[in-house]
């Protein structure tokens, strides 16, 4: 009985800094309702499976066999964004942590503190001011698009008003005259005196 309310306790933390991280820092700072539920669900369910699979004999290779089944996940979903995947992969960490037998509260509630304050942190507004990244898609290929980086940069700028710092082409299709572009941007650009 002692071990079942131990797993309950470690639960009932997994739920906790899983909910902090998901709901109360990307939920509250990027709004995807989606990936929110996503990442919440994937990781009571990944706890399940370890929780169940720590109180057994488990192998190395069984843990590489589970680390693969979420590898084909990815392939077999939509892209998601760096950020998202950062915090997806933060639910299911939580997840992993607070399941493995062994370790002692202090220590797990420590390590989960640690994770959820570096996450705050890192992701917080006010450490990488006004940097953003978006994905476009624009209606003509220009010809400096691949020929003359900075020339690009400049119109990519004019266009959407803001200050490209970068950007990475993700496909150019010729036949529908489309390009996908992933850019990042500051502030929003300053009109040219006349």
């Amino acid at each position: 009985m002692e071990a079942f309310y131990e797993l309950l306790f470690r639960f009932a933390i997994n739920v906790a800094a899983m909910s902090a991280l998901i709901f109360g820092i990307y939920y509250r700072r990027h709004g995807d309702r989606t990936l929110a539920t996503t990442a919440a669900m994937f990781n009571v369910f990944a706890f399940a499976v370890l929780g169940t699979l720590s109180s057994v004999e488990f192998g190395l290779a069984a843990g590489f066999g589970l680390f693969a089944i979420l590898a084909l996940f990815n392939l077999r979903s939509e892209q998601i964004g760096r950020i998202e995947i950062a915090y997806f992969f933060g639910a299911i960490a939580i997840a992993v942590i607070c399941s493995i037998e062994g370790a002692s509260t202090a220590n797990l509630m420590a390590i989960v503190t640690f994770a959820l304050a570096g996450a705050y942190v890192f992701d917080h507004p006010a450490l990488v001011q006004g940097s953003r990244a978006v994905r476009v898609t624009v209606d003509r290929i220009d010809p400096n698009l691949l020929a003359a980086p900075e020339a690009m940069k400049k119109t990519l700028t004019e266009r959407l008003g803001v200050n490209v710092t970068g950007f990475e082409i993700e496909s150019v299709n010729f036949v529908n005259e489309l390009a996908v572009i992933q850019l990042t941007y500051s502030r929003v650009a300053e009109k040219p005196a006349k």
